[in-house]
């Protein structure tokens, strides 16, 4: 019987977005203060999943090797360092989350059953990578609040709440909305990007967080004027807003999760390449979740 195990592992280092090959002005105008000599810092935060047959012991793996692996390979090296200096791999290509999380792979693979590496920058930004060649995983989370109500505009009062319980008051409630963006690509071999993080951080700001934040959902989006907005159809319409603007910055929309309470999320994959101008099409008439 095959399981997947998973070791989490810390380390603190510094890094600069810097390359020689152009001048300071170019550097500031593409990482911008990313670039500020001698660079910065991140608490990283590194999980190892790992794959394997369960042995008499009940066990894929003895963790305490699997700890001794990661401590060898990874953290005792590149704790308290300067990621650009510290190994070969940051000196042909930046130490980006992604990029960081390819070369992890890369040295744990050789000793462990990997399956995924997930290495976190800080709570918002983390990095996800499985073994496809230059193939990576970004995610940014971000936030915003607002309110909606849960009804069907034909449908009587009491046939809302039954669908949909307390949700169906007219007055509607509110959530502090947490929203997960995850975007793929390969990893350019030179900025060790999958697409530029401001580009990306904007894209999510000006077409999610700035109209929703602070709203009524149903009367202040006019997609929401016929769509129910459950955290379902939420999720779907963000992701049909993000398609293009995430293709425009040269990477593929991964995923999106929508949590909108520590007890309810929705997560929806991004359309496949050939779908993409489905965004484009007329937006349904009435969707109701299930």
């Amino acid at each position: 019987m095959k399981c997947i195990i998973n070791r989490r592992a810390e380390f603190s280092a510094s890094h600069r977005y810097w390359m020689p090959e152009i001048s300071d002005a170019e550097n500031f105008a593409r990482f911008g203060l990313c670039t500020n000599a001698p660079g910065h810092g991140h608490n990283y935060v590194l999980y190892v999943s790992m794959e394997g047959e369960l042995d008499d012991y009940g066990m894929v793996l003895n963790l305490s090797d699997v700890k001794q692996v990661i401590k060898r390979e990874i953290t005792s090296q590149l704790n308290f360092s300067y990621l650009n200096d510290v190994w070969e791999e940051f000196q042909q290509t930046l130490p980006t989350t992604e990029h960081m999380a390819r070369v992890i792979w890369n040295r744990l693979a050789p000793h462990l059953p990997l399956t995924k590496i997930q290495l976190f920058e800080h709570p918002e930004l983390w990095a996800d990578y499985e073994g496809n060649n230059m193939e990576a995983y970004l995610t940014i989370s971000t936030h915003f609040s607002a309110a909606h109500r849960l009804a069907v505009p034909h449908l009587s009062m009491e046939e809302n709440f039954e669908i949909y319980g307390k949700c169906a008051r007219v007055h509607g409630h509110g959530h502090n909305y947490h929203l997960e963006v995850t975007i793929k690509g390969n990893i350019d071999p030179r900025t060790g990007m999958i697409a530029d993080l401001v580009d990306f951080q904007k894209a999510v700001d000006s077409h999610v967080v700035e109209p929703f934040d602070h709203t009524f959902l149903n009367y202040d989006i006019p997609y929401f004027e016929k769509v129910v907005p459950t955290a379902e159809n939420i999720a779907v319409h963000i992701r049909d807003l993000l398609e293009a603007p995430i293709q425009q910055i040269g990477a593929k929309l991964h995923k999106v999760k929508l949590i909108e309470s520590p007890n309810n999320s929705a997560e929806v994959f991004g359309l496949p390449v050939e779908d993409a101008d489905a965004t484009k099409m007329e937006q349904p008439e009435l969707a109701i979740a299930p």
